[in-house]
């Protein structure tokens, strides 16, 4: 705030988030896993509102894996004007070293590498693989810390409770994701979830029209739509009391 003016400004701040995304064993299976991929790996993980840590109900936890896995295998990582090129680097060094410090933390606390799990250097300095990690816990940095690159940690969880809580330790709110068909748990989760922005049974959630924009420490204000307008309008209250008697010619 100190850095966007000397002086008092209305302001609006996007200051990044840890996107829980969450895979209830009611959900379509199928459709969980499409959404995780086109949240997860789109700009090779490097948005704002990417699935950061993917919890799934310990029911589904194997076939959701097998699946997932066999997504990422046929991605192709390399030049954006080659044939067949689906995901391209990352934006310097500095994401380089934290994505594999996040993957090599992960692995050294009990997580197992399904897929990826290495910078390339054949392809390009700032090219990582897309990388898959099962059996993650909350001790690993991927579970407090935004990854902003292409690392899908899956964690295992047992119940609504347990996993919401898990969702909601995280100092920052800006986007939140899961999959479920039971209505009432529908309504339940997406009142629970301290995030700004919620995609329900969808993996991608930006859109001009819809107020963008988080809680907690992911900062304050929307961005798009007429919330967005209205973050820089000026309210002014006029409160009238009447003329008086009229005056007499």
């Amino acid at each position: 705030m100190k850095q966007s003016s000397s002086t008092l400004k209305k302001l609006s701040l996007e200051l990044g988030g840890n996107s829980p995304f969450i895979v209830f064993d009611d959900a379509d299976i199928d459709a969980a896993v499409a959404g995780a991929i086109a949240s997860k790996f789109r700009s090779s993980g490097q948005t704002c509102v990417c699935a950061n840590r993917i919890y799934i109900q310990e029911g589904i936890y194997e076939e959701f894996v097998a699946k997932f896995v066999e997504k990422v295998k046929a991605f192709k990582i390399g030049n954006g004007f080659a044939e067949g090129t689906t995901h391209g680097p990352l934006i310097h060094d500095r994401a380089i070293g934290k994505v594999d410090f996040h993957v090599q933390d992960a692995i050294k606390k009990g997580a197992k590498l399904l897929v990826g799990g290495q910078k390339l250097p054949d392809v390009g300095s700032n090219f990582y693989d897309m990388t898959v990690l099962r059996d993650m816990n909350a001790d690993m940095a991927i579970a407090s810390e935004e990854t902003f690159g292409p690392v899908a940690g899956l964690f295992k969880f047992k119940t609504e409770a347990e996993v919401v809580k898990l969702a909601n330790s995280s100092e920052v709110g800006l986007a939140g994701y899961f999959y479920a068909r039971d209505l009432e748990r529908v309504h339940r989760v997406a009142e629970a979830l301290e995030v700004g922005m919620i995609g329900i049974n969808t993996g991608i959630i930006s859109d001009p029209v819809s107020p963008f924009g988080g809680v907690k420490e992911s900062g304050f204000g929307r961005e798009g739509s007429k919330y967005g307008i209205a973050e820089y309008q000026i309210t002014k209250m006029m409160t009238y009391g009447g003329m008086g008697k009229p005056l007499q010619s």
